[in-house]
């Protein structure tokens, strides 16, 4: 009842309050109007303020917004959570895990099937690009919004109107009609009900021209009183046509915002093209660091197995008082120091893993463990450097942006010319104009004939600001817009010069680095063999041999991290020329979404876009079943080889043409 009550005051009427009043103290102990009353307060007080400060989540528009309204998260709708277990750590290494060898091929594939949300490698964690597969379809979107000018349109208007207005009017008495004394006064007016029906429909032309074709008629009935048709009817039927002669009057700038749309389409498919690159690349990096994480761990567990070894050896010389307590001393801090090296080995390798999980779209728990099968490639990758060059400038997604930005500019361009000039209109208007109706003679039905009563228009408009000031100025400022694009397009080219120059330097680089470690592993072999030796013939002391151990290792380690390095350099080099999907025989299928459009409701909507799965990439890395690590020369100081190394790939070919293209 207050609710009603506060209506009532807003409109203010005593008269409302007091009939409330009597209706709520005459029903039924007023359950049934208490709570109609209740609901409609409930509805309507928000919309004109609530001093009561009630806790309701709807608009208050009569009330000035001063507070923040945060509601609790616990009330916000919450997301799925993926059912997986803890990950695995240095402390709870995984037990009983099946080993998975994964090919880098297949790596790439599964990335590839979890790539609705494009991920990218940020040092061992993989993180979201901003780029996602609706990227593009959203931005084609705007191509039929643009056509959507030049559809036809119609309209129908229809409307009942009834115009009774009343008026005050002196009564006269019949009997006396030549008294102008009035006897009365009385309130009346006539009633005039008519009913308007307009159907038009127009269509822009690509030439600017608007055609337009209408149709209208107002039956219009009067009473009371006597009028020469009644009811009667008014119609027409009109046909127009409006070209624009300077401004507007051409068929490219009226185009233009349709080229732009898709031009814009383009952009967001490079864009995506290139998150898809960054991935791909990542997902090499982040295997080939897995391949030298354990590589690193393997060096370490024997340089830990080699100081046990040699820890037990000198305890034993020690208590048969062959050497001093020094000795004993330096080789238990050489153990704890390669033990601590090895636990860092092996959270490197478990934080390589998790990266390359991560950028897989793989869960973070070990349901098995990942071990990469595809060797590194050892051979020197011959460049080309103008082919490279050629390459970059026609590929890199990044050029062809700035390429299609300046490509926008002309239209705009365009644009910006057709404002600059003068609107001068041609018109032209025809016009059938028809009458009919009733006359007051009983049955009696009146027309004009067809095509009796004509209206035509024909002439030109034309209209144009003295100066032209605004529009000059914005051609000038799209001219220096297309000046300044054509600089970054240099620019660009520019830096992706510059970019394929360091590619090339760090692949020599590594590539001789590569070298001289191999040599250097060899020679620290060698070296350990010596030591070790020498020393048990008590002509070295045992720091040496702990020297040598840790030089043997490292250089183990540093090798493999060159080599890996190396082939991470490799797809750096194919990202930088844009060739790097198309080397790994990686093509674009684009698949449809039913939504609505030209079919309407009646459109089918597949799961987009999972409807169409990514089919198998080129083979490009062979598998071998076998840890990729074992490629090395991996074969403890002993003499013992722990596995023979595999034939090591040749270096990939650039090129744009993919030899078995997958999707």
């Amino acid at each position: 009842i207050s609710g009603i009550t506060r209506i009532a005051g807003f409109i203010g009427s005593k008269q409302i309050k007091r009939t409330i009043r009597r209706i709520h103290h005459m029903s039924r102990n007023g359950i049934l109007l208490r709570w109609m009353f209740l609901t409609a307060g409930w509805l309507i007080t928000p919309f004109l303020g609530d001093p009561a400060g009630g806790q309701i989540w709807m608009p208050a528009p009569k009330r000035e917004e001063r507070a923040t309204c945060v509601r609790d998260p616990a009330c916000l709708p919450h997301a799925r959570l993926p059912a997986i277990g803890p990950p695995v750590t240095i402390a709870t290494p995984p037990e009983n895990v099946p080993k998975k060898y994964m090919a880098l091929d297949e790596a790439i594939r599964v990335a590839l099937d979890h790539s609705e949300v494009v991920r990218v490698l940020a040092g061992v964690q993989a993180v979201a690009s901003g780029s996602t597969i609706y990227d593009p379809p959203i931005a084609g979107t705007a191509i039929e919004e643009q056509k959507g000018r030049f559809d036809p349109s119609v309209g129908a208007d229809n409307l009942f109107n009834r115009d009774e207005k009343p008026n005050e009017s002196y009564i006269y008495d019949p009997a006396l009609p030549d008294d102008p004394t009035p006897i009365g006064v009385k309130i009346a007016g006539p009633r005039k009900d008519t009913y308007n029906l307009d159907l038009g429909l127009s269509k822009t032309t690509i030439t600017g021209g608007s055609a337009q074709f209408g149709v209208r008629t107002n039956p219009t009935r009067f009473q009371p009183g006597q009028y020469p048709l009644n009811p009667r009817t008014d119609s027409s039927l009109e046909l127009s046509f409006t070209q624009p002669l300077l401004q507007g009057g051409r068929i490219g700038p009226n185009l233009a915002p349709i080229v732009i749309a898709r031009i814009d389409t383009e952009r967001s498919y490079f864009r995506f093209k290139e998150s898809m690159q960054q991935m791909v690349r990542g997902v090499i990096d982040a295997y080939w660091s897995l391949v030298y994480a354990r590589v690193d761990r393997w060096a370490r567990q024997q340089q830990v197995e080699q100081a046990e070894r040699a820890y037990k050896e000198t305890e034993a010389k020690f208590r048969a008082e062959l050497v001093d307590i020094g000795d004993v001393a330096q080789t238990q801090l050489a153990l704890a120091n390669f033990r601590a090296n090895l636990v860092l080995a092996e959270s490197n390798v478990l934080a390589q893993e998790a990266a390359l999980r991560n950028i897989l779209g793989l869960p973070p728990s070990h349901q098995f463990e990942l071990v990469p099968d595809s060797p590194p490639s050892a051979e020197e990758l011959p460049i080309d450097w103008q082919r490279i060059v050629a390459l970059a400038e026609e590929r890199r997604p990044d050029l062809i942006e700035l390429k299609l930005i300046l490509e926008a500019d002309q239209q705009l361009l365009l644009q910006a010319n057709n404002r600059a000039l003068p609107q001068v209109d041609a018109v032209a208007i025809y016009r059938w104009n028809g009458l009919e109706g009733y006359a007051p003679i009983p049955g009696s039905s009146i027309s004009s004939g067809f095509g009796a009563s004509t209206d035509w228009t024909l002439g030109v408009t034309f209209s144009v600001p003295l100066g032209l000031r605004e529009a000059r100025a914005g051609l000038r400022r799209q001219e220096l817009v297309i000046a300044r694009d054509r600089a970054n397009l240099d620019q660009g080219l520019h830096s992706a010069v510059h970019i394929l120059a360091e590619n090339v330097r760090n692949l020599a680089y590594l590539y001789a680095q590569y070298n001289a470690l191999t040599n250097a592993r060899k020679a620290a072999r060698k070296n350990l063999d010596i030591q070790v030796a020498e020393y048990r013939a008590r002509r070295v002391i045992f720091l040496n041999v702990l020297q040598a151990i840790t030089a043997w290792g490292d250089a183990v380690s540093a090798e493999a991290r060159a080599l890996t390095l190396y082939n991470t350099e490799l797809a750096n080099l194919e990202r930088e020329t844009g060739t790097i999907l198309e080397t790994h025989g990686i093509t674009f299928v684009e698949e449809r979404y039913g939504s609505i459009g030209p079919l309407g409701r009646l459109a089918q909507r597949p799961c987009y876009p999972h409807s169409i799965r990514p089919c198998p990439n080129a083979k490009r890395y062979p598998r071998t079943e076998k840890p990729a690590e074992e490629s090395f020369d991996l074969s403890t100081p002993a003499g013992r080889r722990i596995e023979p190394a595999p034939e090591r790939l040749p270096p990939p070919v650039l090129d744009t043409v993919p030899s078995e293209p997958g999707s």
